[in-house]
């Protein structure tokens, strides 16, 4: 009876191992079957890109910019295409380095050339913070009004042209600056003022 009872628990043991095998092997081959195939992400599978969309050619947005004038202290506007879309954020940004490229019809460009818009972001409440590398205080030279004109040409290039921006503040290397030039206080957001546009 002993060696029967035995017998029995030798040969379910040997079953149970021989599951516990085949189980351990279809673990292994699940987890490691996949290695070495890329795994498409959805938004490269499913979304076209803008360039897709358009027969091979990037959707374009006009937007009006404001530039400065060698006549007088108002801010003159001037139009230009940029690529549109994703976000506003980034057609925003794209604005901002056509301003720093300058005027096509002889106005002058409201921020030093060297300087590089590092990053915008637009909040839900509508405040669009823009952060600028150094050279925008490095190698600005302007006075008081010229400074002031600067700093609406890029707060009303954005406010003018994206909806959900209401307001904005300047950073510089990401971090708050007094001034620009040593004119305009940077310390608070700034709402659009196109009393300064030429008309």
């Amino acid at each position: 009876m002993t060696e029967k009872k035995q017998g029995g628990v030798s040969r379910q043991a040997l079953i149970l191992g021989g599951l516990a095998v085949v189980l351990l092997v279809l673990v292994i081959l699940f987890f490691t079957g996949g290695i070495g195939e890329k795994v498409k992400r959805f938004v490269d599978a499913a979304v076209p890109k803008a360039s897709d969309a358009a027969g091979g050619q990037a959707a374009a947005k006009t937007v009006t910019l404001f530039f400065l004038s060698d006549d007088d202290d108002f801010l003159h506007k001037e139009t230009r295409e940029i690529a549109a879309g994703p976000t506003d954020a980034e057609e925003a940004e794209r604005a901002l380095v056509e301003l720093i490229k300058g005027s096509e019809k002889g106005f002058v460009s409201p921020l030093p050339p060297q300087t590089k818009v590092r990053q915008v972001f637009i909040g839900k409440d509508g405040l669009a913070t823009v952060d600028f590398s150094r050279d925008i205080t490095e190698k600005i030279s302007y006075g008081s009004s010229s400074e002031l004109a600067a700093v609406y040409a890029v707060v009303d290039t954005l406010a003018f042209n994206f909806k959900p921006v209401k307001k904005v503040v300047l950073l510089v290397e990401g971090a708050e600056k007094e001034t620009l030039g040593g004119h305009v206080d940077l310390s608070r957001p700034f709402l659009p003022d196109y009393s300064l546009v030429a008309r």
